[in-house]
């Protein structure tokens, strides 16, 4: 998976937001393990391959390898997230929202990575200076996890 390890931590979800009002994420409970990335061996192959890439400190490759495999499955819901959370690190606050929201469009009863994008929509949010719609969002994240 291209996230951070734990996305339910308790520190700043922002990079580098340490100190941003409101950045505190909500006690969450320990979330369920997302459902496999896809059936698909060349999508999983792609995601591992964008794992090591956003490892390697190389967010562009991660980038063009998640579109690649999103070209092979375009409704996967779970690569739409990757790709949020990257431009989330990056520092790309309205793709990050605009790219969680779509794989919610897409995630259908999947309400741990559901939880998981309105935690990328709250701290891109908050990154943008929308600390209320950001601490909502993070709320909605957290009656996901419950």
């Amino acid at each position: 998976m291209v996230t951070p390890p734990n996305p339910t931590a308790q520190a700043s979800p922002v990079p580098g937001g340490e100190g941003v009002p409101g950045a505190e994420l909500p006690a969450a409970a320990e979330p369920a393990p997302l459902p496999p990335a896809s059936g698909n061996r060349a999508v999983i192959a792609l995601l591992d391959r964008a794992q090591s890439d956003a490892d390697a400190g190389r967010p562009d490759a991660a980038s063009a390898t998640l579109e690649r495999a999103l070209r092979i499955e375009p409704r996967n819901a779970r690569l739409w997230h990757e790709l949020a959370q990257l431009r989330l690190a990056q520092g790309q606050y309205a793709q990050a929202i605009s790219l969680a929201q779509k794989s919610n469009s897409f995630a259908g009863g999947q309400r741990p990575l559901q939880a998981l994008n309105w935690r990328v929509i709250g701290q891109a949010r908050i990154a943008q200076g929308n600390t209320d719609a950001g601490q909502k969002a993070l709320n909605r994240a957290a009656a996901l996890e419950q």
